[in-house]
């Protein structure tokens, strides 16, 4: 059984290098959802334009959402009457331009992995409105509509899922006068929403990332990827390889971070990580969703549209960082997952850092709750 065990020290050991990162990241999200009013920026998503989708993106940027909440949040949204793309935006910006990715993606990556997926998702998020523009067929947006309001109608719905929009609506537009204390209570509200939200997803990618590296040989991983031949073919299989291990990986939002530091490791191209991370809504449990939310024909489609621009981004980003010089060279570090230890150092106090706040915000949480603010918890 030292596999077993091994597999879990591999996944609590790389929990503990990232925890200060993830509290620190939920901390941000939470400040922008309070301090920053959305309100009128949400009644902007009914027409696609530039300042529709921009909008979008930036509300789902300061919002933190597991990928199933931010499907539920697209649909909500087209409910109350935004357009497809600005949708379609804010659901992927809420999953992976969101800081808590960030701040892991750069304690196991690096800074360079962080640069190449926030320029790639806005790259991504153009592709996206560009494929509709030109391949949706008219009725698709038209039949999704129809869908959502019969569910609508017959009250079928997913309270588990609770979306960060209408969260947005009810947390970010704060009483005029309202005192400082009040609003770090509410940052502790979104904090635990987004926790509640994330830990399955976080804590099953570290530990499918720590059996893989226990259990998959390393000529597994170098027969995934083409590490040879012509380089534009190598950077085409690999991107497209990418999103299709996430779809079976099924992981999703920050918990697929782990495992694309373990794919790097073992010889994925630089665009087949980032087309990878992209592909946390392409996990099937969440394919499901689409068909049950829009209808088989209308899922098949968004799908497909997804797929090819992770594949396309990934690409592109890999030439452009190609011409920029800045792709890591040499031989690859290890993997971050693989490598990881408990050991008491600078890390340790971070993580005690965070523990020490992340309880203060609970407590903070849970007062209320047991108080008169509970208007305010989710």
């Amino acid at each position: 059984m030292d596999w077993l065990w091994l597999s879990f020290y591999h996944a609590l050991a790389m929990l503990w290098a990232t925890f200060w990162a993830l509290v620190l990241g939920f901390t941000i999200s939470g400040v922008l959802q309070v301090f920053v009013s959305k309100e009128q920026m949400t009644r902007a998503f009914g027409r696609t334009n530039l300042k529709s989708v921009a909008i979008a993106t930036g509300l789902g940027a300061a919002s933190s959402s597991c990928s199933y909440a931010a499907v539920a949040a697209a649909r909500s949204a087209i409910q109350q009457g935004a357009a497809l793309v600005p949708a379609l935006a804010f659901m992927f910006a809420s999953t992976n331009l969101v800081i808590e990715l960030g701040a892991v993606l750069w304690v196991l990556m690096g800074w360079t992995f962080v640069a190449a997926e926030f320029i790639g998702a806005f790259i991504l998020i153009t592709l996206v409105w560009l494929l509709i523009r030109l391949f949706l067929p008219k009725n698709i947006e038209s039949e999704i509509r129809v869908r959502i309001a019969i569910r609508a109608a017959k009250r079928v719905c997913h309270p588990a899922h609770s979306t960060h929009l209408s969260h947005a609506h009810s947390e970010s537009s704060p009483a005029e006068g309202e005192h400082e204390a009040k609003k770090w209570t509410r940052v502790a509200h979104a904090f635990v929403t987004d926790w509640s939200m994330l830990w399955k997803e976080i804590l099953g990618g570290f530990l499918i990332a720590g059996f893989l590296a226990t259990l998959v040989p390393h000529d597994w991983w170098e027969a995934l990827f083409l590490q040879t031949g012509p380089a534009v073919v190598r950077l085409i299989e690999n991107a497209l390889v990418g999103p299709i291990i996430a779809v079976i990986s099924f992981v999703c939002s920050v918990g697929n971070i782990p495992l694309a530091s373990l794919l790097w490791a073992h010889g994925i191209s630089f665009g087949g990580v980032i087309s990878f991370i992209y592909a946390d809504l392409l996990v099937i449990p969440i394919l499901v969703i689409y068909a049950k939310y829009y209808g088989v024909r209308a899922a098949v489609w968004i799908t497909a549209i997804f797929y090819v621009a992770m594949v396309l981004a990934g690409i592109i980003v890999d030439l452009m960082f190609i011409a920029l010089g800045l792709i890591p060279q040499g031989s690859r570090p290890p993997s971050a997952i693989e490598h990881a230890h408990i050991i008491w150092n600078y890390t340790s106090w971070l993580d005690l850092i965070a523990l020490i706040f992340a309880a203060w915000l609970l407590f903070l949480h849970f007062r209320s709750r047991n108080g008169h603010d509970t208007h305010d918890c989710h």
